[in-house]
């Protein structure tokens, strides 16, 4: 019959139900029609008949017979429509592009998920990059609203499967610079704590805990210095092994030398007389990542630091060659 096709499933949408498969590659046909197709025959996967919730694997053949032209039809960019905005400001966060991650330095500021009192963030923009099969980029990985720096976002599902995987089982490092009230007394350390998070006037917050406590998770994290400005502040590498919410901040805190500009766990104006030429903003950045790519082999991204660190880095005559290890390893 003139007009069929067959269509080879890719391996990134291994385990995709079929009806969700035929939204991707024709987002014009509807549910209805495309179980009529289903029920006499038309379509289907390896030469069996299938159903809606049947689950695709890479390799196998879908049989798709002749269908009105308009079902095929991709979706309109969003970039020519409403996110044309969000289109060219995610452009120009881009460190990193190939066809199954793209890696953004995020500016201080933009959270990367919606929340109360949030009106655009990182997630909702990723609409304004949906490919012509109509997938939307997936976030793998988060970063504080004010922490700058190395985002990660995968292309496609399975690449998001495979990266999302190696959080979770900690194959990643990640490297941030942050500068401290202070100077730690050791020049490199581990912080291991217990903590758990608390809702506060000012929304949710994590505290030190102890070992059992309901709802408490297990942190550690690893600092060492890089360079100092007498004894008033200190320039940190620091790297989570573990991933938990505002795991850095506490921790930095916790050893009595918190992240200078944190607004949400030390207030500069009445514990210390803030450094005159520094920027009130939270001075922690994502600054590299190390990570399996999905393709195979290992993906390594640096990001430049923000406009209000990089003031506070001249101003303190901080060298940044003495950071330049993170880079290359």
């Amino acid at each position: 019959m003139a007009g069929i096709e067959h269509i080879r499933v890719e391996a990134d949408e291994a385990g995709m139900r079929l009806d969700r498969w035929f939204k991707i590659h024709y987002p014009g046909l509807g549910f209805g029609p495309l179980q009529k197709l289903l029920r006499s025959g038309q379509v289907r996967v390896d030469g069996g008949r299938v159903k809606t919730d049947t689950r695709v694997e890479p390799g196998q053949t879908v049989r798709v017979p002749p269908m009105d032209t308009d079902s095929k039809k991709g979706p309109i960019a969003s970039k020519d429509l409403k996110h044309a905005g969000d289109y060219e400001l995610l452009q120009r966060m881009v460190l990193h592009e190939d066809d199954k991650v793209i890696v953004l330095n995020k500016p201080a500021g933009l959270a990367v998920q919606g929340g109360s009192g949030v009106t655009r963030h990182i997630d909702q923009m990723l609409e304004s990059w949906i490919s012509p099969k109509g997938e939307k980029p997936r976030l793998v990985h988060r970063l504080d609203r004010d922490t700058s720096g190395v985002l990660v976002i995968a292309r496609t599902r399975g690449a998001a499967q495979k990266l999302t995987a190696a959080f979770r089982e900690r194959d990643t490092k990640k490297t941030y610079w942050s500068l401290v009230k202070g100077v730690p007394r050791k020049r490199e350390d581990k912080l291991s704590s217990w903590l758990v998070k608390i809702q506060t006037p000012d929304g949710d917050k994590m505290r030190i805990a102890k070992h059992g406590e309901e709802g408490a998770d297990h942190a550690i994290s690893y600092y060492r210095v890089l360079e100092t400005a007498a004894q008033s502040l200190a320039w940190l590498e620091m790297e989570p092994y573990t991933g938990r919410t505002h795991q850095l901040r506490v921790h930095a805190l916790s050893m009595g030398h918190p992240i200078i500009g944190d607004p949400k766990y030390y207030d500069d104006d009445v514990n210390w007389p803030f450094p005159g030429g520094i920027q009130k903003k939270l001075h922690l950045h994502a600054r590299h990542i190390d990570i399996p790519h999905p393709n195979g082999g290992r993906l390594k991204v640096t990001a430049p630091l923000p406009p209000h660190m990089v003031q506070s880095w001249n101003l303190l005559g901080f060298d940044m060659e003495n950071g330049a290890r993170d880079d290359d390893e």
